[in-house]
């Protein structure tokens, strides 16, 4: 082989190497701190508001979600409860509740960490709300961590949809967050969503941001 092939080819290895080494590396990604909340059935909306019960808009949310006025109550077992668990909408076509560890214990119920939507053979919940109750037999999780992004984003960050990352808090905690599941849509806005409790212990708020580490 030539020099000039040999140089050639070992710029090509190391760049390659450096590239996989490196993938998202310093990225930085906004956090949005995600309270206690609940996904409702169209049915069940008006089994707990009333027939013909539509959700009303209190603020817009990324990928055409938004927070409804309505809240409810949720009960777990021995009648524990929550009172003013916020509704997001639009309807799903199967109703969840996404919690922390902490409501969890104070529910008195075990809660698997699972990606919204994956609710088969999750926790059981209860809803109250003003004109009827709901009991689930599954549906209540606590949200695993995780990126949203639009494909600009996860071409800057040199990610793709459905990978995994390590994410890195820079303050006085010193935290890193591993299995962040990145999230890419169109309809997304760049944001790592985790919940009260990882925030709380990360000293996190909503708004600081985060560094990708490694993918």
């Amino acid at each position: 082989m030539e020099r000039n092939e040999l140089e050639a080819l070992t710029k090509i290895v190391v760049s390659c190497i450096q590239a996989q080494g490196q993938k998202g590396n310093g990225f930085q990604v906004p956090v949005g701190v995600s309270n206690r909340h609940i996904h409702l059935s169209k049915e069940d909306v008006e089994t707990l508001f009333g027939p013909g019960y539509e959700l009303t808009k209190k603020k817009d949310l990324m990928g055409g979600q938004f927070a409804a006025n309505e809240c409810c109550t949720i009960v777990g077992l021995k009648l524990r409860a929550i009172e003013n668990v916020r509704v997001l909408g639009p309807v799903r076509k199967k109703t969840q509740v996404e919690i922390s560890q902490t409501d969890a214990r104070k529910l008195g119920i075990n809660v698997p960490v699972r990606e919204s939507g994956d609710v088969a053979g999750s926790a059981p919940i209860a809803i109250v709300g003003p004109k009827g109750a709901v009991y689930c037999k599954e549906g209540c999780i606590v949200a695993a961590r995780h990126i949203h992004m639009s494909p600009g984003d996860a071409a800057k960050a040199g990610v793709g949809d459905g990978d995994y990352v390590s994410v890195r808090v820079e303050n006085k905690r010193g935290t890193t967050f591993d299995q962040v599941k990145i999230r890419v849509d169109e309809s997304f806005t760049l944001e790592m969503h985790i919940d009260t409790d990882e925030a709380n212990a990360s000293g996190i708020k909503s708004d600081d941001k985060v560094s990708i580490v490694k993918g």
